[in-house]
């Protein structure tokens, strides 16, 4: 018989909800559910796999943060240290004293949206680099905690690449530094051409006003997807599957390492997963406060994560998380958390694209099912 979660799943797929989810729940590094439900291309009729490879979206930053955040535990960087540092050109119009550290917890600075490059260069990770050194600073770094959707991961893969200077892709460096270590062989930055015929279809099940354009976030995650494309977003343009997803998430609830890899020091992850943001609250949800009556709340940024923090506000890892709770989520459609506290964790890859604070809703609801019904 089905449990609370699979019931709840199926119920959102069956509503038109979102078209198909991918989840694992594990307690104690022993997973307690692993299910497929739904579709992969609901128009076509096509079942949703263990396999399917998903445009993750958000969850991308996480790893871009662990591969900075490495290159910090090898002294060749200071979290402190000043990005112009690493990128003489990013020193200019307000943005010289931002740090390596601040891109990852966004106060950087750096500006929100899109970099100002033509549709056909936002995969192009030099062409956005440029871009955002060119664009002046929206907020005196350190001072204020302003969601950069593209441009501060951008940034900060670039830094990862002058670091090594090997003068590989940033797409190699994390392949070489993280997924094959981690055992994330179906894990790219850009689709790869022998994962092309597992990929999910992007679909947009949510046309609700909101923070994205739902056409564009369709486009976008289209264009992640073809492999002709050659894309390389740090900040959005992982894909990635269910049980890679779920191997990354678990390397960090064991201390940055899964079985004899160790991609971080466990020093390291808990100095990452700390809330580094203060009272700040985060620019991204203004809009939501006007549209869905959110109320005010902590950022809880940590480096490369979202943390759970404290109170009845809205959360993507559900009000029955504890306040350590740690993890990353994808524009309307992949979430992934890890509660220290209760060692357990839990991924869930969605296919159809819901406006964010629907989104964000539904992810609430489904971690606290699955925190009631697997911890208890």
């Amino acid at each position: 018989m089905a449990g609370r979660l699979q019931r709840a799943i199926e119920a959102d797929v069956q509503s038109g909800l979102y078209d198909g989810a991918a989840t694992i729940v594990a307690v104690g590094g022993e997973i307690a559910f692993n299910e497929t439900t739904g579709y992969a291309d609901r128009p076509n009729e096509t079942p949703l796999r263990h396999d399917s490879v998903f445009p993750v979206f958000s969850i991308s930053k996480a790893l871009t943060a662990v591969a900075l955040l490495q290159r910090v535990e090898r002294g060749e960087a200071r979290l402190d240290t000043p990005v112009c540092e690493v990128i003489p050109e990013f020193g200019v119009k307000g943005k010289a004293r931002a740090t390596l550290g601040q891109l990852l917890c966004h106060t950087a600075g750096v500006a929100p949206g899109f970099p100002a490059v033509p549709a056909d260069k936002q995969g192009d990770l030099e062409a956005v680099v440029a871009a955002v050194c060119d664009t002046p600073a929206v907020s005196v770094p350190g001072e204020e905690a302003s969601y950069s959707q593209i441009m501060a991961h951008a940034v900060a893969a670039e830094c990862v690449r002058r670091l090594d200077g090997n003068g590989l892709r940033f797409r190699d460096i994390v392949t070489r530094d993280i997924c094959a270590p981690l055992g994330m062989t179906d894990t790219c930055l850009g689709m790869r051409a022998d994962l092309a015929s597992r990929g999910v279809v992007p679909r947009c099940t949510d046309r609700s006003p909101g923070l994205f354009d739902p056409d564009a976030l369709v486009a976008a995650a289209q264009d992640i997807m073809d492999p002709a494309l050659d894309h390389e977003m740090p900040a959005a343009g992982f894909v990635s599957t269910l049980n890679d997803i779920y191997a990354f998430a678990d390397a960090l609830r064991c201390g940055g390492r899964r079985d004899d890899a160790r991609v971080l020091s466990s020093a390291m992850v808990s100095f990452a997963i700390r809330v580094h943001t203060g009272t700040m609250v985060n620019t991204q949800w203004h809009f939501a406060r006007e549209m869905k009556g959110w109320p005010a709340f902590p950022a809880n940024l940590g480096l490369g994560f979202f943390i759970r923090g404290e109170g009845m506000i809205p959360t993507y890892f559900g009000h029955l998380s504890s306040p350590e709770t740690f993890g990353a989520f994808g524009a309307g459609s992949t979430n992934m958390w890890v509660d220290p506290t209760r060692d357990m964790t839990m991924v869930c890859l969605t296919t159809g694209i819901l406006e964010e604070t629907n989104s964000a809703a539904r992810f609430q609801r489904l971690s606290d099912i699955a925190i009631a019904e697997f911890y208890g």
